[in-house]
């Protein structure tokens, strides 16, 4: 499995504000009938989007909790402002 617990909650977390916000769309008084009823088509995909990575998310917690599965490290190398990867300027070899 190439997601962890937390992008799985960050996934979720986000999918979650678009239904609110999708769902406000397919409530709009001031908006086309064409406007709600693919608003509504959107929210029923985002639903089932979140309902899917809610499935993955209880089935991997389950696995965790059976031995089945265990939790990995993903360390981050971050090689910017370390003076130790950058190339030094070379020197001249001429002399004066």
């Amino acid at each position: 499995m190439a997601e962890t617990v937390g992008s799985l909650i960050d996934k979720i977390s986000i999918l979650e504000l678009k239904i609110f916000y999708m769902k406000a769309q397919t409530e709009r008084q001031d908006s086309s009938p064409e406007h709600r009823a693919t608003c509504g088509q959107k929210h029923a995909i985002l639903l089932q989007q979140r309902d899917d990575l809610a499935q993955e998310l209880s089935l991997f917690l389950a696995n965790l909790s059976e031995g089945k599965a265990t939790l990995k490290i993903y360390r981050q190398f971050k090689m910017y402002n370390d003076p130790s990867y950058r190339e030094q300027p070379k020197s001249s070899d001429k002399t004066h």
